[in-house]
């Protein structure tokens, strides 16, 4: 009885676990038939899922970083920090300098105004790198066109990138030069224009008054638009004497023509510098080969005078140190021309966008203007005052010293060079 319980017990048990390991895929199949369709919305296909190849098999898919929004640092507003870095080259060491902008080779012993340097109050601007620079004008054709004042900026510029790569003066044709450095094929030019357009400077043996002509761009450097990379323009010194204007044949007006018994109405000069910058940065838009290049046009803002007086009278700027930021504001001329100037830019814009072209405004008037012991003062004369203190030293204080300030436009106009070109990659 034994032996017959336990072999139906054998059997049973055999039975039962063959049931269950043939029966376990059935139910499988039965279940997903019946169920797989109702679950659907919370699964996730296979196929939806993507994968890269080029990633090791360990490494975690991530979703791209945005780069988030970085606002524009506004180098307008700031203050004139210590720092006694001091300049990366000196009147010795960079041959370019003109002799009346040389003002330690002049004998000015105060040395301070070196030791400044431009604090913006939202960020911070980084010193100069020529070796990055020249890397970002490489293969490039950039023109300084302008006064004197474009002159004393495109030496600052040529002496900072001197310090790592040797300038050669390829052009030299009266106030009109050329540099080119051969390490990046980088050309720096500057055209005399005062006025920008067409005009007669007044002279001494001729009429004490300027001619403009504000509907004709003064072709003397407008031929050659077409081949520069980027124009910095730059003016407004020229523009506050004693000019008579024209469009066409005729006459439109005046500024201080009266002096001289003239009799047509005296329109003032701010008219005449919008109109004059307009039709140079129409002229622009319309001839430029888009090269792209990053930026095509700067407009460089106007340039303070600091004379203590008239500079025909005896005015002076013998300050050693900055402005505080409360202590002097903008106003007056160097309030309006700036204004027109941004003003004219603005106005512009959007056509030479639709052109392919990007414009900018370099701003230093504020800066600037905090600086009245950056100019060459008393030592745009050699040595004036070696056999004591005369009665009367003509003072120069509208060009500045080199080194100096205006390396700082440079450092601001580095910085724009850098967000130019990097903004070019990202559309690319």
């Amino acid at each position: 009885m034994t032996i017959v319980t336990k072999t139906f017990k054998e059997k049973f048990n055999r039975i039962f676990i063959h049931s269950i390991i043939y029966g376990l895929p059935l139910i499988a199949l039965i279940y997903l038939y019946f169920y797989s369709n109702s679950f659907a919305p919370f699964l996730i296909p296979i196929t939806s899922i993507t994968y890269n190849s080029s990633l090791p098999i360990s490494t975690p898919l991530r979703e791209e970083k945005i780069k988030p929004y970085e606002k524009p640092c506004d180098y307008t507003k700031g203050r004139w920090v210590r720092d006694m870095r001091g300049p990366l080259y000196n009147g010795t060491t960079c041959s370019i300098i003109k002799s009346k902008q040389n003002c330690i080779v002049n004998g000015r012993s105060d040395t301070s105004y070196l030791n400044w340097r431009w604090k913006p109050d939202e960020c911070n601007l980084s010193a100069f790198e020529p070796n990055i620079f020249l890397k970002l004008i490489k293969n490039m054709n950039i023109a300084f066109v302008g006064d004197s004042l474009a002159n004393n900026q495109l030496e600052s510029l040529v002496c900072l990138l001197s310090t790592v790569s040797k300038p050669h003066r390829i052009r030299h044709e009266g106030t009109d030069s050329t540099y080119y450095f051969a390490s990046h094929n980088a050309n720096l030019s500057l055209y005399w224009a005062p006025f920008l357009v067409k005009g007669d400077q007044r002279r001494k043996d001729g009429p004490p008054y300027n001619k403009i002509y504000l509907d004709q761009v003064n072709e003397l450097w407008a031929k050659n638009i077409a081949q520069h990379d980027l124009i910095v323009l730059s003016f407004g010194h020229w523009m506050d004497v004693p000019s008579i204007y024209y469009e066409g044949d005729s006459v439109i007006g005046c500024f201080r023509c009266r002096e001289f018994k003239l009799k047509y109405t005296d329109i003032g000069f701010y008219v005449a510098m919008r109109k004059a910058l307009r039709i140079t940065l129409n002229s622009i838009i319309e001839r430029k080969v888009i090269k792209g290049n990053g930026i095509d046009v700067i407009v460089r803002t106007y340039s303070p005078t600091h004379f203590e007086g008239s500079w025909d009278k005896g005015g002076t700027c013998s300050k050693t140190g900055p402005y505080r930021t409360e202590e002097k504001k903008l106003k007056g001329i160097d309030a309006e021309i700036r204004r027109l100037e941004m003003e004219e830019l603005e106005n512009v814009k959007e056509k030479a966008k639709q052109n392919g072209l990007n414009l900018d405004l370099l701003d230093i008037t504020n800066l600037s203007l905090l600086r009245p012991d950056g100019h060459a003062g008393a030592y745009w004369n050699s040595f004036p005052f070696a056999k004591g203190i005369p009665k009367k030293v003509q003072n120069d204080c509208v060009h500045w010293c080199l080194p100096g300030v205006v390396d700082t436009w440079n450092e601001i106009f580095f910085e724009m060079m850098k967000k130019g070109k990097s903004h070019l990659d990202i559309e690319k």
